[in-house]
């Protein structure tokens, strides 16, 4: 039940204890400030890993080819391998059950994109539909591409958010046509791209289209595909090997050959930047323990001294009739109470601080540097349950002392 005296008493003995009291909240506020601090950066550095790998579906498959770099077969090196159509229809009947989205990919770098008097250069590429979500495009106008277009061999293109700030500036691009050197396309949808800038600024349009344009001899630049999100690391480390060498097999490439067909799967690099994280995480946690210990040692400390400070006026309490349960409550509600607000005022600055320093942070690789406020609460409980742990045992020492032995003491 709330007790206004109790409450009162406790103001009165804090505010004739000034320094203790201010003493005793600024070393739980600086725990929890750095806590928070902490916590923040290294939140920080985990969004950054986070953005960094969000360009493209985890899942992802990358399929290229170069020159060979040694003889096979009777054939030199140095040969170009050249993907054709033929190699769609091999890798989706090879390992139909293994994909779960497929796209080849022709591409055409800095060309030319007139709008009415607007101009600039882009990279565009032709693709299935399935190749939204091996980039993580998401449409915020319109719609992507669809197997229609790619049957019709339509001239309609997606555009990325930027490309139409550049171009339209604050008008829609949505149903305008586009001139791309010198060929007119429709623009049917635009996206915007996890991956940032460099991403929101290709154009997309069917495959059949543009290798209608550039590559008459039915030419593929590379192939993009996902596994299926059923497969295992393991799994889909092993289902990329076989695909890479069955693709060798096919286009006469020295087993070794580590140049001429190139897999990259996005299943390594993933499970790289996981391991990453737990080992991060486990810093951070780290890093958080070894500050609440701190801020405990130091509570603990204050409250032994204070307890023992207090010796004398325990004394007279108890002279004047006040009981040993009495006492004891009354210095867990101090400690309760100057932890709790303590605790506050440290999480208020240091959120603040995190927000105000961000941008700065930035250009130091740490995006975003936030913690969550049941992280700083939990940790704040943390050090009320230390500092009553710690007040709870020399108050009961204390309340315990006959009132003429603690008005003797010294």
């Amino acid at each position: 039940m709330f007790d206004l005296d109790r409450w009162i008493e406790i103001f009165q003995t804090l505010s004739k204890n000034k320094l203790r009291t201010v003493l005793s909240g600024f070393t739980i506020a600086f725990a929890i400030l750095l806590f928070t601090l902490l916590f923040g950066v290294g939140n920080g550095l985990k969004h950054t890993f986070e953005k960094q790998f969000a360009a493209d579906a985890q899942n992802s498959v990358y399929i290229r080819s170069g020159r060979t770099t040694k003889p096979y077969k009777g054939l030199q090196s140095g040969r170009r391998i050249q993907f054709r159509n033929d190699d769609i229809k091999f890798i989706n009947e090879k390992f139909e059950d293994k994909i779960e989205f497929f796209s080849p990919n022709i591409e055409r770098n800095n060309v030319q994109v007139i709008y009415k008097g607007e101009q600039n250069r882009y990279t565009i590429r032709g693709v299935y539909p399935d190749y939204q979500p091996l980039e993580s495009a998401v449409i915020q106008d319109g719609r992507f591409l669809t197997y229609l277009d790619l049957e019709r061999r339509a001239k309609v293109i997606a555009i990325g958010r930027l490309v139409e700030e550049d171009l339209f500036g604050q008008l829609s691009a949505l149903g305008k046509n586009i001139n791309i050197e010198g060929i007119s396309y429709k623009v049917v949808g635009v996206f915007n791209d996890p991956g940032g800038d460099r991403d929101e600024r290709y154009i997309y349009t069917p495959f059949t289209t543009l290798q209608g344009i550039y590559k008459p001899n039915d030419e593929v630049d590379r192939f993009g595909l996902t596994f299926n999100p059923k497969l295992n690391v393991e799994k889909a480390l092993a289902f990329s090997n076989l695909l890479q060498k069955l693709l060798k097999e096919k286009h006469s490439v020295n087993p070794r050959d580590q140049g001429a067909i190139r897999v990259s799967n996005y299943a390594e690099r993933t499970k790289g930047v996981q391991q990453f994280m737990v080992v991060l995480n486990v810093i951070i946690l780290f890093i958080g323990i070894g500050t609440l210990i701190a801020g405990i040692i130091g509570i603990s400390n204050i409250m032994v001294y204070i307890v023992k400070e207090r010796t004398k006026e325990l004394g007279i309490r108890k002279a004047l009739g006040a009981t040993p349960k009495s006492i004891v409550g009354m210095i867990m509600l101090e400690s309760i109470f100057v932890t709790a607000l303590a605790g506050y005022v440290g999480l208020l600055i240091g959120v603040f601080t995190l927000k105000a320093i961000g941008k700065t942070l930035e250009g130091y690789g740490i995006l975003n540097p936030s913690v969550e406020t049941y992280v700083v609460v939990g940790a704040t409980i943390v050090l009320i349950i230390a500092g009553t742990i710690a007040g709870y045992i020399p108050a009961k020492r204390a309340a315990r002392i006959k009132p003429i032995v603690a008005l003797n003491d010294e």
